[in-house]
């Protein structure tokens, strides 16, 4: 289970750092990710990062802003969000899969989702 947590209301240029908390399988061993979801649009990759913490891959539109980080201790992901702009704004979820590719996942490449965390920059 997967549980993110985090969001909220922001201004632009600020900062923000969101967490998913997972329980249940072994989520250490896990490739966990992040997508968004803005109103009528599809959800898109923002970051991921593979079970050791060593490889990330990030978007296009959020890499030199967003950074990833695990603590398979606590079994938790954050992304710290930096320079936020107000086309971040979107729900946010996060998600875990057993497998790595070393490519941009897209949203088929993971199977456990989180529930999402709003997160809206007013400019």
């Amino acid at each position: 289970q997967l549980q993110a947590y985090g969001g909220g209301l922001v201004q632009a240029g600020d900062s923000l750092r969101l967490s998913c908390a997972a329980t249940g399988p072994t989520y250490s061993t896990y490739t966990m990710g992040w997508f968004r979801q803005a109103p009528g649009k599809e959800r898109e990759f923002v970051a991921d990062i593979s079970w050791s913490g060593k490889t990330t891959y990030y978007a296009d539109n959020v890499k030199d802003r967003f950074t990833i980080s695990r603590d398979n201790a606590k079994n938790t992901v954050d992304p710290q969000m930096n320079s936020l702009k107000p086309e971040d704004t979107a729900v946010y979820y996060c998600a875990a899969d057993a497998s790595w590719y070393f490519k941009i996942p897209s949203t088929a490449d993971f199977g456990s989702w989180g529930q999402g965390t709003q997160v809206t920059v007013s400019s």
